[in-house]
């Protein structure tokens, strides 16, 4: 997981809930400390237990910061160690607002145990702890700014909310020191995704696609447009039988737009332009199967393998790197969150979402009168229209 604006990694620890951050400046990886070392091994542990059991991590958007989800609670690495952070819980995922002022933790704490229906918001320049809004899985942050994606997952389908990210004036000026943090305000137009068990999405560098990578009965890469949110690619990563071999942290997005990094299983990484789908494979000195994979904020590939080895790549044919910093990157980005915020709204505090969103797959779209009444699906429609339309066909004979 890269910073997204310093030469700074954070990598999972293979053999214990741990994160290592390593400096990746200069062309040179350095090891700078560890958030965990202490805990147990997770010996025999694997599948669902084991991912259970590793921590969540999130970057402070501008600052040398990591927050880490421990057993113990929150603890933080800066440059001068590992300390305690406000928050006691241990939390599935983390994320900071995009204006670095609160930290996000899902999925809520209280006295009866996890609450997935809300989120806490932890103000970090008061130590207040306040509520949010459901999420699940993550939290990516627009390049174009005021704008995040994250994920509601249910076995039945996901839903991939959008959500403004902004905090609200009220009389005075943002950047004021005594603003609110940054908010999360989620938005009608949302995607719907089949089934679960996806990982976060990935905005490219000029925020014009985004890609998600999961489903908990497929093995699936999923590309859209941005703000469209046309689907522009799909694409199986081998069949079941092969899920277990590939890594769930394979997807990066290259400095170019519009290619995407995937790591395989034989250690080679495919460059696949989203538009075209003209793929190109690189090989990478390493016999080992490649187990995730990051783009640095200067434009690198950062590789591990299920050696415990890390390898910084450098990408000979790529321009210099497109970032959120780059004058004609950040005026794309801008423009993209202007005409989807201009095309949707808010939803109301108390909103259902089965009944409040604008629905796409990035095929067709659907507002909430039409599946309220949908009664037949083919076999080729996702599984979740299947379902809501065996079931409304149901209510209808039986009235």
């Amino acid at each position: 997981m890269s910073h997204p604006r310093l030469p700074l990694v954070a990598c999972w620890d293979s053999e214990r809930p741990a994160v290592r951050v390593w400096d990746c400046g200069g062309g040179q990886l350095r090891e700078l400390g560890v958030v965990g070392a202490e805990e147990e091994e997770y010996g025999d542990v694997f599948g669902w237990d084991r991912m259970q059991l590793t921590p969540a991590a999130a970057w402070h958007p501008q600052r040398p910061l990591l927050v880490v989800a421990t057993a113990e609670g929150l603890r933080q690495w800066t440059p001068d160690g590992v300390s305690a952070a406000d928050g006691g819980s241990s939390y599935r995922s983390l994320a900071f607002s995009p204006d670095g002022r609160a930290l996000w933790a899902s999925p809520s704490a209280d006295e009866e145990g996890e609450d997935w229906e809300s989120s806490d918001v932890i103000d970090l320049g008061s130590g207040v702890v306040g509520a949010g809004p459901g999420w699940d899985t993550g939290v990516a942050t627009h390049p174009g700014g005021g704008l995040v994606a994250t994920l509601v997952s249910d076995q039945g389908a996901t839903h991939c909310l959008f959500a403004r990210a902004e905090a609200r004036a009220e009389g005075r000026a943002q950047a004021d020191e005594g603003a609110a943090p940054a908010a999360m305000r989620p938005l009608r137009q949302a995607l719907i995704l089949d089934c679960d068990g996806y990982e976060a999405p990935v905005f490219s560098a000029d925020g014009r696609h985004f890609a998600i990578r999961g489903n908990a009965y497929g093995n699936y890469v999923e590309v859209f447009e941005f703000p469209s949110l046309r689907r522009v690619l799909f694409t199986p990563l081998g069949d079941q039988s092969q899920m277990e071999s590939w890594s769930r942290q394979n997807l990066a997005f290259a400095a170019r737009p519009g290619v995407l990094w995937i790591a395989t299983p034989d250690g080679s990484l495919l460059a696949v332009d989203v538009e075209t789908r003209e793929t190109t494979e690189h090989n990478v000195p390493v016999d080992s199967r490649l187990t995730a994979l990051a783009v640095t904020a200067t434009g690198e590939l950062l590789t591990a393998t299920d050696g415990g080895l890390l390898f910084l790549l450098s990408v000979l044919d790529d321009p210099a790197p497109t970032t959120a910093d780059t004058p004609d990157s950040r005026e794309l980005a801008e423009a993209a969150v202007g005409a989807f915020l201009a095309g949707t709204s808010e939803l109301p505090a108390d909103a259902d979402l089965d009944s409040d969103l604008v629905l796409t797959d990035g095929i067709r779209t659907w507002i909430a009168d039409d599946l309220s009444t949908v009664t037949e699906a083919d076999a080729t429609d996702p599984t979740w229209l299947q379902l809501r339309a065996a079931v409304n066909k149901l209510f209808a004979e039986g009235a």
